[in-house]
């Protein structure tokens, strides 16, 4: 069990530390959960209130925190908490515990390229023509294709699937069950078909009853920049001609589907089940929210957010906060929910009015 005192914490994190600096810990906790050993994250009053409720000595609080009224011995006070707690999980992070070198078990193309101090787990497949950067970890029973390429430090946790010719940059972190390069959704069909037809007379014409679809191949693969981390069970579908590309710094939470020809730009944040169909754009620090949806051939501008369960069916210019299904702005949404609750009352005064009218001699 890894320890660190107050004193290495701060150090690391970027933080003043005060009281017994050298008090030596070995994990974090809540403040009701914490013992003597553990570092207390309370960085609110709110949270600091279940000090007592714990066993903690050290606690990380805020800039003009009264350590010594809670009855601490030491404490770590940040500028921004939350950003500190970052530091602090990756100070007492303990990793998956993967072996390191390479498994007996794992198979590894006599082409394929491996930098040094790679680790690769048991089961693990590595392709003709592959290249794996140094200090990467590929977990047990992943796959990576043909010719794929991995920057350094790469560190793929098990079952990750990277298909052929796949390029990914440096420091790429992704985690179980995820699967990059698998072919895009595309189909077309000999004749004209239903679905053209509804886009083009807005739902009129009727829908032909027999379609044949025929796979449209991908040709293209993915392209990942630096820094990306990509959340489990996630599926990253090729181009059709061209790369689907992913932006330097864009985090993806689990079960997020981005398909063939997506560009998704710089320090973007996909949340948990979001959807963006073939061909959309999206741009510099975009905040999808969870169960968003994006239509296919859509541009989303730089600095958009959408909020949970929002459904983009149109372009959306930079800068704005969307929400609702179909998506509009934020305030336009909030009035007109305001105005579908208000509905009820509105029938009831249309009710009486007419009444009223209708039958002026009646007396409520």
């Amino acid at each position: 069990m890894a320890e660190y005192t107050v004193k290495d914490i701060a150090s690391a994190i970027g933080a003043v530390a005060v009281g017994n600096v050298d008090l030596k810990l070995t994990g974090v906790a809540e403040p009701q959960d914490a013992s003597s050993q553990d570092l207390a994250l309370a960085m609110s009053e709110k949270f600091a209130a279940a000090l007592p409720d714990g066993a903690a000595k050290v606690a990380m609080l805020w800039p003009d925190a009264d350590w010594q009224a809670l009855g601490l011995e030491a404490a770590i006070l940040p500028d921004r908490g939350r950003y500190a707690m970052a530091g602090v999980s990756r100070v007492f992070d303990p990793g998956q515990g993967y072996a390191p070198g390479i498994h007996p078990s794992a198979v590894v193309d006599e082409s394929a390229v491996i930098g040094g101090d790679v680790t690769i787990g048991a089961l693990a497949v590595i392709e003709a023509g592959a290249e794996i950067g140094a200090g990467s970890t590929i977990g047990p029973q992943c796959y990576v294709g043909k010719d794929a390429k991995l920057g350094a430090n790469a560190y793929l946790r098990d079952h990750v699937s990277i298909g052929a010719r796949v390029i990914i940059g440096d420091n790429f972190l992704c985690h179980a069950g995820a699967r990059i390069g698998g072919d895009g959704f595309s189909f077309v069909t000999p004749e004209k078909n239903s679905v053209e037809q509804a886009r083009e007379t807005m739902g009129q014409a009727e829908s032909q009853i027999a379609q044949v679809w025929v796979k449209i191949h991908s040709l293209g693969s993915v392209d990942i920049g630096d820094d990306v981390e990509v959340g489990a069970n996630t599926t990253i579908d090729r181009g059709t001609i061209r790369d689907t590309k992913i932006g330097r710094g864009t985090k993806v939470d689990n079960l997020v589907q981005i398909g063939h020809n997506v560009e998704v730009g710089t320090d973007c944040l996909l949340c948990g089940m979001v959807g963006v169909a073939g061909s959309s754009q999206i741009g510099n620090n975009v905040v999808l929210g969870g169960q968003t949806g994006v239509g296919d051939n859509l541009t989303i501008g730089d600095a958009v957010i959408t909020g949970a369960g929002t459904m983009v069916l149109a372009n959306v210019p930079k800068g704005r906060f969307m929400l609702g299904y179909p998506a509009m702005k934020l305030e336009s949404q909030v009035e007109a929910y305001k105005g579908l609750r208000r509905l009820p009352r509105l029938f009831a005064d249309v009710a009486a009015l007419k009444k009223s009218i209708l039958n002026p001699s009646d007396k409520d």
